[in-house]
């Protein structure tokens, strides 16, 4: 049976990909330092992480890009400049998600301008697995040294 800590981390990892402001590194610090399994806790971090950013932008690319024009008072032709430089370079843009703050609207961002889903999820992942690879290195090294 899976234990309730991976449960926790998964979902925790989820919600901190979307506006609700989270701290997941704190639960998988906390679940390496309590013995967990470090391969598993990495994997369901960055998977629930992931699929929690791609929620995100899943949610703007069910906007209208006619909303950044009324709402954030952008003009059709700085947005369509815009796109036009970005086209391409999604996944790499996609990379920064894991971003306090911005990340989340990054990716509400990318959505909102129909980029490219194949190419947000895997730089959305490929960054998010980074993150969290950087933070358990650093949760073990300071274990370490304790």
């Amino acid at each position: 049976m899976f234990q309730l800590g991976y449960w926790v981390l998964f979902f925790a990892s989820f919600l901190a990909a979307t506006i609700v402001p989270f701290s997941s590194e704190a639960i998988l610090s906390g679940m390496m330092v309590a013995g967990y399994s470090v391969p598993i806790s990495l994997v369901l971090a960055t998977v629930g992480n992931w699929l929690g950013g791609l929620t995100s932008f899943y949610l703007g690319y069910l906007g209208k890009e006619e909303w950044i024009s009324r709402y954030l008072r952008i003009n059709n032709e700085k947005t369509d400049r815009f796109k036009k430089y970005i086209t391409g370079k999604e996944q790499w843009i996609a990379l920064f998600c894991w971003l306090p703050f911005v990340g989340d609207v990054l990716a509400v961002a990318l959505g909102l301008l129909k980029t490219s889903p194949f190419r947000v999820a895997l730089g959305m992942l490929l960054g998010k697995a980074l993150r969290y690879l950087v933070w358990a290195y650093f949760t073990l090294y300071i274990m370490q040294m304790v």
